[in-house]
């Protein structure tokens, strides 16, 4: 049962991870969302701009199980999911679990492995589970994927397919801090050092209670029919080729209420669909032209579908 304690140390939580990832006050809040809505995170950006003090920030501040792959051209599934290795002594074979089995994976550089060690995720991030062997092994509950991914021109990089994409609910980037926060930055401490010291404000108790909350959250039947209405213009909008499913509907209102719940109310209001819609849709429109913007496409049906 979700308590008042519960939803202080919520926000607890946040507060302590934007002192570690300043000025991305935003981004922390939807990757927040990501969290609690039983979805997964890609963050899409330049090196150095916070996305792995992201993760070890919340991983510390929520107090989950953290590992961490640094994801390579020669990186073989087995090294992501683990291996059966057979066993003199017992005569059996034995499963050695790989570094999936956590709460939060930060599948770094995901878009430089090649396609078949991309998929590996596939399962464990649709099903929390892994099969191998025909052995299915389920992974620790709550388990959360952030992958960071560098922009798809640079050298060595292997575009996600549209079905790893979909596993993902949000598509971030942080982007450069403002000066202020930069200026702390450079002046502070060494964000390792202030990670490393950092008290956790939840247990994975708490977190399964506010996934649960999360689907209590209110939404209006008038609040359903706009996100309809904005699944509907995705796939009629000029310049879309594939629009949203329905399951891109299902992950924006899950994701709607995570962020009332966030905001400390227990009903959905527009402003909370407008806050996420190009985050949830964005890496899943497909324009008719090569060129086109899935973000940009986003923006424009969002903007093109009216509150009633």
């Amino acid at each position: 049962m979700l308590t008042e304690v519960t939803l202080q140390s919520l926000s607890a939580a946040q507060q302590q991870v934007n002192s570690l990832l300043l000025g991305k006050a935003q981004e922390v809040r939807m990757a927040f969302v990501a969290l609690l809505s039983s979805g997964h995170l890609l963050i899409e950006d330049l090196p150095g701009l916070g996305k792995t003090t992201l993760a070890h920030a919340m991983a510390s501040s929520l107090g989950l199980q953290f590992q961490r792959v640094q994801f390579t051209s020669d990186l073989l599934p087995a090294d992501v999911l683990g291996i059966s290795v057979y066993e003199a002594h017992s005569r059996s074979f034995q499963f050695h679990p790989g570094p999936v089995f956590c709460n939060l994976l930060l599948a770094d550089e995901i878009n430089r492995a090649p396609p078949r060690t991309q998929s590996a995720l596939l399962e464990a991030m649709a099903e929390q589970q892994v099969t191998l062997d025909g052995v299915t092994h389920s992974l620790p509950d709550p388990f959360f994927v952030i992958a960071t991914q560098n922009p798809v021109d640079m050298s060595g990089t292997f575009p996600l397919p549209d079905s790893q994409l979909d596993r993902f609910l949000l598509r971030l980037t942080l982007g450069y801090p403002n000066a202020e926060a930069e200026r702390a930055l450079l002046a502070g401490e060494d964000r390792r050092n202030l990670i490393a010291r950092v008290t956790p404000c939840l247990s994975e108790q708490d977190l399964r209670s506010l996934r649960e909350a999360v689907g209590q959250v209110h939404a209006s039947d008038a609040l359903i029919d706009y996100v309809q209405a904005l699944i509907t213009r995705s796939r009629q909008h000029p310049g879309v080729r594939v629009g949203l499913s329905p399951r891109a509907g299902i992950a924006l209102l899950r994701a709607a209420k995570a962020h009332a719940l966030l905001l400390g109310r227990r009903h959905v209001i527009p402003e909370d669909v407008q806050a996420l819609f190009i985050a949830v849709a964005g890496h899943r429109l497909v324009g008719e032209a090569e060129a086109s913007s899935g973000p940009a496409l986003a923006r424009a049906i969002l903007h093109s579908v009216q509150v009633d």
